[in-house]
């Protein structure tokens, strides 16, 4: 059961043009800052090598053209992907939307030695936090209460860790990372590494991978990256709105930031503490 609540719901999906414009794809570039090329008079935004911002960058990616599959094996038929991101889905229908923006930022956090920082909360409001996991202690849920017991030997090594985040994925989702996530309350200050994001059940996230800026107009441009429902391979989206610069995204106009699959306000912007 995930989330700690039993959701039954069909997917929102809205058209998407079925022909991708390469104009901005490298197909040889495998990462995320090496495959996309920039429109002109935009130029990529100076990040520290260290940082979650360069880490999204510079994120492999599997090779041009191909295709996002479902958990189950299943290939995804509606394309709304521009490139996929060369990690796991895992074999379970656990890493759908927010637990892919989870999983970036604890594979991040995890091999960057800031492991210390690795926690995430249950939609009850648990803090689970990986510290704690590594010990060998073991989150024991009973109905809406979470409580840690000792029941494993001592682990901190990348398998463990794999199985800590699906269990983060069972009982975390939109909205207990919305609420641990703070607001940017200007959107015109988009990092890499923000996440668009409305709690709900359903709810979505999306989240900011790479950014450009205009060096005359200033104008801001960005990549962003999903997973969806059922749980799938993360993707870099289309731009539903705007072909002729797809895959990159401007701030809208108006409040609405239309994705291929949601539709999200400016205001839902969130960045990690």
């Amino acid at each position: 059961m995930k989330n700690l609540f039993l959701l039954f719901f069909i997917p929102v999906v809205s058209a998407c043009d079925a022909q991708s414009s390469h104009r901005y794809i490298s197909e040889t570039g495998n990462t995320v800052n090496t495959r996309f090329t920039l429109p002109e008079g935009f130029k990529r935004t100076s990040e520290n090598s260290g940082s979650f911002a360069y880490y999204l960058r510079h994120f492999p990616l599997k090779p041009h053209g191909a295709e996002v599959y479902y958990f189950d094996g299943r290939k995804k038929a509606n394309r709304v992907h521009e490139a996929v991101l060369d990690i796991d889905v895992g074999t379970k229908d656990l890493q759908q939307c927010a637990d892919a923006v989870m999983r970036l930022r604890g594979e991040y956090l995890f091999k960057t030695g800031q492991k210390n920082r690795i926690a995430f909360h249950f939609t009850n409001g648990f803090r689970a936090a990986y510290a704690e996991w590594s010990k060998g202690k073991r989150m024991k849920v009973e109905g809406n209460k979470t409580y840690w017991v000792k029941s494993a030997s001592p682990d901190t090594g990348y398998a463990s860790f794999r199985k800590y985040m699906d269990l983060i994925f069972m009982y975390a989702g939109t909205r207990s990372l919305e609420k641990e996530m703070k607001p940017v309350l200007k959107p015109s200050e988009i990092q890499i590494g923000d996440v668009f994001i409305q709690g709900g059940s359903p709810g979505h996230a999306v989240i900011v991978m790479d950014k450009a800026v205009h060096g005359q107009t200033g104008e801001i441009l960005f990549l962003l990256a999903q997973s969806y429902m059922p749980a799938q391979s993360i993707h870099i989206l289309k731009n539903p709105v705007d072909s002729n610069r797809s895959p990159w995204y401007a701030l809208p106009s108006d409040v609405k930031l239309i994705t291929p699959e949601w539709t999200f306000l400016v205001t839902d912007l969130k960045r990690f503490e």
